[in-house]
């Protein structure tokens, strides 16, 4: 599933190809078809996310609400836009570009109250400016559940994924089994103003890396990592080599249905 910084990147792509302009819309797969008539022909004033939802204002005719979910994707190019397949949940075009959407969780044209509501339900966003870390710290503070679990609930920390979770924990030294609790206020900030910037590289540069200057391949002298997720990173994916730092073997387990990853020598309980 994409993390947050897809999403703000998304929202991004479009307002650069699509704001301000009216659109053709349709829906290829038939099940977005009401909603993208309605749409049709009129021009997008804002896109915006929060943690891995995406919103597209059509003025007075509603938000376009995306969830991509485990499935979803979007494709972008330039116009004339190719014959579109019966996949394709939503596309939307105009004379200098289109975008595709496949297989997303979620697509619904929905009011401004309902966009409300979806925000009321997630927790703040490391990258909405907006938001601060306040309203997670006083869930995460009273908390039992590990720290690597809150950090995965979109109720508590908006956007976070399992590579940010993964790798924040590690850049600051934090058992992933650790209650919320046992963390102090002063790792709690430190590790949200982190996630911050981290996600905000990845939005500028559409991947992750997590890695710092002094431990890139260049640095270490090491081979860059290969991987499908691409990006340079502490632990994520990385069970049974070497930790970059301390040598010992990164390990990995099951928590919460999703993979977690960590250097039991560098994130000592």
């Amino acid at each position: 599933m994409p993390e947050g910084h897809t999403i703000h990147r998304l929202a991004a792509d479009h307002l650069e190809r699509f704001g301000g302009r009216a659109v053709r819309a349709s829906s290829p797969q038939g099940k977005f078809a009401d909603g993208a008539a309605l749409i049709d022909g009129q021009p997008l004033h804002h896109a915006e996310a929060h943690g891995k939802h995406l919103f597209l204002d059509f003025a007075g005719t509603g938000w376009v609400h995306v969830h991509l979910g485990l499935f979803g994707k979007y494709g972008f190019g330039p116009a004339p836009a190719p014959p579109p397949t019966d996949t394709v949940r939503l596309r939307l075009a105009n004379s200098g570009a289109y975008a595709d959407l496949r297989g997303p969780t979620a697509c619904a044209l929905i009011t401004e109250d309902e966009k409300r509501a979806v925000h009321d339900r997630l927790g703040p966003d490391p990258l909405r400016p907006e938001d601060d870390g306040e309203r997670a710290w006083d869930r995460i503070s009273r908390s039992r559940v590990s720290v690597a679990a809150l950090l995965m609930d979109q109720k508590i920390v908006s956007g976070v994924g399992n590579v940010y979770r993964a790798e924040v924990l590690f850049r600051h030294g934090i058992d992933p089994y650790r209650p919320g609790r046992g963390l102090t206020r002063a790792e709690w900030d430190a590790m949200w103003a982190d996630l911050a910037e981290l996600m905000r590289e990845g939005v500028r540069n559409n991947r992750i890396d997590t890695v710092r200057p002094e431990h890139t391949p260049e640095a270490m002298g090491r081979p860059p990592r290969v991987d499908d997720h691409g990006g340079e990173v502490y632990v994520y994916r990385r069970a049974g080599q070497p930790c970059h730092i301390c040598g010992g073997e990164v390990r990995t387990a099951d928590l919460a249905a999703r993979n977690l990853f960590w250097c039991p020598g560098c994130q000592r309980a």
